[in-house]
């Protein structure tokens, strides 16, 4: 039995009418459990316009800024990269996330939208916390000056973004030198994000039970570049050596773009909290594989 939750906020893409009224649907279940159920204020107009025969009464709506801090726990609708998105916020606030699979894959998400009647063990406490772990990303100069700094649940991508080139690129862990590559591109990945883009890249599937950093490059241009599992206490960093490029991109769980220009170093190393990931049903992560990823 865990924490009976009450105040939920609910996050998805009012913009589009599908998802504005499954995640009306979403609400009124939950408020019909006796919960409050708090949404973004930029959303009221999204809302208005596309949930005009709704019940919105019991909507609070609140800055965004402060979603974060009166939820106790975040009910997202969408597919991974809303998940992903959400979890910026989320996880520093540490509040708990619980997906509802409104994309293609969903992988992270725990509910489909036809399974609402599970929210009920939600609001009764009938639920556990998948901890998941995650990656602090540092982006610093060929002085060492800090450039940027930032976390990631699934991956952190080196690569020359849209333009399919060949990059140079050095890895050392503690300080020593373990391979340079010359391929499209290195994926640096937590267990979690095993089995997105570095998967699709040949890296190896991982147990997010494990504690660990996979290191996978894109195309290499060779025979004998191999995916590396590191362990969680490894302090990676990623030298940008590719002369032929003026900057390259450091790409964050998909979404966030930073220039890596040459001799610049990103610095990788386990971060200090944890996504929470709320889990309602028994399948465990080899079920959840073959249901979502595998197929025949």
């Amino acid at each position: 039995m865990e924490f009976i939750m009450k105040k939920i906020a609910v996050i998805t893409n009012f913009n589009i009418p599908d998802k504005a009224h499954a995640a009306m649907n979403v609400i009124d279940k939950l408020y019909s459990l006796g919960c409050e159920i708090y949404v973004a204020s930029f959303n009221k107009e999204r809302i208005d316009r596309n949930c005009k025969n709704t019940n919105r009464e019991y909507l609070n709506f609140v800055p965004l800024e402060k979603l974060f801090s009166i939820a106790e726990i975040i009910v997202i609708l969408g597919g991974d990269g809303t998940i992903l998105e959400s979890a910026r916020r989320a996880v520093p606030a540490g509040k708990p996330m619980l997906g509802i699979n409104l994309g293609r894959v969903g992988y992270m998400a725990e509910l489909e939208i036809n399974e609402l009647d599970r929210l009920s063990d939600l609001v009764s406490g009938k639920y556990e916390l998948d901890e998941r772990m995650m990656l602090k990303v540092e982006l610093v100069d060929k002085d060492g000056k800090p450039k940027n700094v930032s976390f990631a649940l699934n991956d952190a991508v080196i690569s020359n973004g849209s333009v399919a080139r060949i990059v140079d690129l050095l890895l050392y862990e503690d300080g020593r030198e373990v391979s340079r590559y010359r391929a499209d591109g290195l994926i640096v990945a937590t267990p979690t994000g095993s089995t997105a883009y570095s998967m699709s890249a040949g890296g190896a599937i991982v147990d997010p039970r494990l504690s660990c950093v996979c290191v996978t490059p894109i195309c290499p241009h060779s025979f004998v570049s191999k995916p590396f599992v590191l362990p969680d206490d490894a302090k990676i960093e990623i030298k940008n050596i590719c002369q032929r490029e003026k900057v390259l991109f450091l790409t964050i769980d998909g979404k966030s773009n930073y220039e890596v220009a040459y001799g610049d170093v990103v610095r990788i190393t386990k971060f200090n909290l944890k996504a929470k990931l709320v889990r309602l049903k028994k399948n465990d992560f080899y079920n959840r594989l073959r249901s979502k990823i595998v197929t025949d």
